[in-house]
C-alpha cells in the first residue's frame, strides 16, 4: 500500500521516499509481481556503473580485455544480490540509485583489490605508494628511499594486516572507495571503518618503524 504526503514524497510500508525511489522499493520488494523486470532494469544500470569503474581503475589494476568485462559483470551481479537482500533496509535518506550504486562501486573495488593482491609479484606503483604513505602519515626525507619503502608497504599490507584490515585499508587508502559505500557493503558504519583504518595505519607504521624504514 502506498500513499503520498504533503511534500510529494511517497509512503511505502510506512517509509517515505521520493517517487522514483518508491517505485524501485515497491518493485524490488519480496512478492512483487514486477520483481524480475525491476532486477533486469537495475542490473543493466549496475553494469554501466561497473564498466565505468573498472575502466577507471584499469591503469592501476593490471586488468584488461575480457577479464575486465567479466569483473564488471561479476560486480554487477553481486551488487544486485546485495541490494535485493537489503531493500527493506533502504530508508530513503538518499535517492535509491545513489544508495544502490554504492554497492556496485564497492564490489568493483573489492574484486580489483583481490586481483591486485592475488599476485604477490605485483608491487604498488608510485601513485598507490603515495596514497598508502599518506594514509600512514609518512613522507620519506630522501627520494632514494622510495623503492625500498614501496616494497615495505606492499609487504606490510600483505602480511601485517588482518584480512579485514587489508580490505578496508586498500579500499579507503588506495582505491578511494567512499566511506559510505564501504560501510554499506561491509554491513557496518563509518565509526567502525575509522577504527579499522586506525588499527591498520598503526600496524603498518609499527612495522615500518621497527624495520627502519621510517623514524
Amino acid at each position: 500500500m502506498t500513499t503520498s504526503d504533503v511534500s510529494g514524497r511517497v509512503l511505502v510500508r510506512g517509509r517515505s521516499f521520493d517517487p522514483e525511489s518508491a517505485t524501485w522499493v515497491r518493485e524490488l520488494s519480496p512478492g512483487s509481481p514486477h520483481f524480475e523486470d525491476a532486477c533486469r532494469r537495475l542490473h543493466a544500470m549496475l553494469i554501466k556503473i561497473a564498466r565505468r569503474e573498472t575502466a577507471r581503475r584499469s591503469s592501476t589494476s593490471r586488468i584488461s580485455g575480457p577479464e575486465l568485462e567479466d569483473l564488471a559483470h561479476q560486480a554487477a551481479a553481486d551488487a544486485l544480490m546485495r541490494i535485493t537482500h537489503k531493500i527493506e533496509e533502504f530508508r530513503g535518506d538518499a535517492q535509491f540509485k545513489t544508495w544502490a550504486f554504492k554497492f556496485v562501486i564497492f564490489e568493483v573495488s573489492t574484486k580489483v583489490g583481490r586481483h591486485f593482491w592475488r599476485d604477490h609479484r605485483v608491487s604498488l606503483d608510485q601513485d598507490e605508494t603515495n596514497h598508502a604513505r599518506a594514509a600512514v602519515g609518512d613522507e620519506p626525507p630522501h627520494q632514494a628511499q622510495a623503492l625500498e619503502l614501496r616494497a615495505a608497504l606492499t609487504h606490510a599490507i600483505e602480511n601485517v594486516l588482518t584480512e579485514h584490515q587489508r580490505t578496508v585499508f586498500v579500499a579507503v587508502a588506495i582505491d578511494n572507495v567512499p566511506m559510505d559505500a564501504l560501510a554499506a557493503r561491509l554491513d557496518t558504519n563509518r565509526n567502525a571503518i575509522y577504527k579499522t583504518m586506525f588499527d591498520a595505519r598503526r600496524n603498518i607504521r609499527t612495522y615500518l618503524v621497527e624495520n627502519g624504514f621510517i623514524a
